[in-house]
Protein backbone atom coordinates (compact mmCIF):
# COMPACT_ATOMS: atom_id res chain seq x y z
CA UNK A 1 0.00 0.00 0.00
CA UNK A 2 1.14 3.34 -1.24
CA UNK A 3 1.46 6.47 1.22
CA UNK A 4 -1.04 8.28 -1.61
CA UNK A 5 -3.23 5.18 -0.88
CA UNK A 6 -2.90 4.68 2.82
CA UNK A 7 -3.17 8.98 4.11
CA UNK A 8 -5.72 8.53 6.76
CA UNK A 9 -3.02 6.47 8.81
CA UNK A 10 -1.02 8.68 11.02
CA UNK A 11 3.04 9.40 9.52
CA UNK A 12 5.05 7.79 12.34
CA UNK A 13 7.93 10.54 13.79
CA UNK A 14 10.22 10.47 16.46
CA UNK A 15 9.12 11.99 19.77
CA UNK A 16 11.10 15.53 20.37
CA UNK A 17 12.56 14.30 23.30
CA UNK A 18 14.70 11.74 21.42
CA UNK A 19 16.57 14.90 20.74
CA UNK A 20 16.54 17.13 23.71
CA UNK A 21 17.59 15.09 26.09
CA UNK A 22 21.22 14.24 24.54
CA UNK A 23 21.12 17.91 24.00
CA UNK A 24 20.59 18.58 27.60
CA UNK A 25 23.23 16.32 28.21
CA UNK A 26 25.60 17.92 25.98
CA UNK A 27 24.98 21.07 27.11
CA UNK A 28 25.19 20.53 30.71
CA UNK A 29 26.90 17.65 31.54
CA UNK A 30 29.43 17.58 28.87
CA UNK A 31 30.62 20.35 28.09
CA UNK A 32 31.13 20.90 31.96
CA UNK A 33 33.29 18.19 32.43
CA UNK A 34 36.05 18.39 29.56
CA UNK A 35 38.78 20.85 28.89
CA UNK A 36 37.51 24.49 27.63
CA UNK A 37 39.12 25.24 24.06
CA UNK A 38 39.91 20.90 23.70
CA UNK A 39 39.32 18.97 20.39
CA UNK A 40 36.63 16.94 22.12
CA UNK A 41 35.19 20.21 23.64
CA UNK A 42 34.87 21.12 19.10
CA UNK A 43 33.48 17.86 18.72
CA UNK A 44 30.66 17.95 21.14
CA UNK A 45 29.65 21.50 19.84
CA UNK A 46 29.34 19.72 16.49
CA UNK A 47 27.17 16.96 17.66
CA UNK A 48 24.97 19.73 19.73
CA UNK A 49 24.89 21.61 16.10
CA UNK A 50 23.56 18.32 14.51
CA UNK A 51 20.94 17.37 17.07
CA UNK A 52 19.60 21.40 16.68
CA UNK A 53 19.86 20.96 12.89
CA UNK A 54 17.88 17.64 13.00
CA UNK A 55 15.41 19.49 15.18
CA UNK A 56 14.31 22.20 12.84
CA UNK A 57 14.96 19.62 10.09
CA UNK A 58 12.24 17.53 11.11
CA UNK A 59 9.77 20.54 12.19
CA UNK A 60 10.09 21.43 8.56
CA UNK A 61 9.13 17.76 7.37
CA UNK A 62 6.09 18.31 9.99
CA UNK A 63 4.98 21.28 8.35
CA UNK A 64 5.33 20.02 4.97
CA UNK A 65 2.80 16.79 6.32
CA UNK A 66 0.67 19.34 7.75
CA UNK A 67 0.37 21.25 4.78
CA UNK A 68 -0.50 17.84 2.89
CA UNK A 69 -3.00 17.59 5.14
CA UNK A 70 -1.22 14.16 6.72
CA UNK A 71 -1.29 13.94 10.34
CA UNK A 72 1.17 12.91 12.51
CA UNK A 73 1.76 10.31 15.21
CA UNK A 74 5.30 11.36 17.61
CA UNK A 75 6.57 7.90 18.80
CA UNK A 76 8.63 7.15 22.25
CA UNK A 77 10.35 4.18 20.42
CA UNK A 78 10.16 1.87 17.81
CA UNK A 79 7.98 -1.07 19.60
CA UNK A 80 4.96 1.16 19.01
CA UNK A 81 2.53 -0.63 17.36
CA UNK A 82 0.52 0.64 13.84
CA UNK A 83 -2.56 2.99 14.70
CA UNK A 84 -1.95 2.11 18.42
CA UNK A 85 -1.73 5.60 20.86
CA UNK A 86 2.07 6.18 21.12
CA UNK A 87 2.39 6.67 25.55
CA UNK A 88 5.83 8.67 27.17
CA UNK A 89 7.81 6.27 28.82
CA UNK A 90 7.14 5.62 32.85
Amino acid sequence: MSAQQNSSLPVPLPSTIHYEVPLRILEQKTMKAIPIRGSQQQLVHELMVTLRKAVAQQKRLEETFEQAGLPIEHHWSVETIAGEKPSPPQ
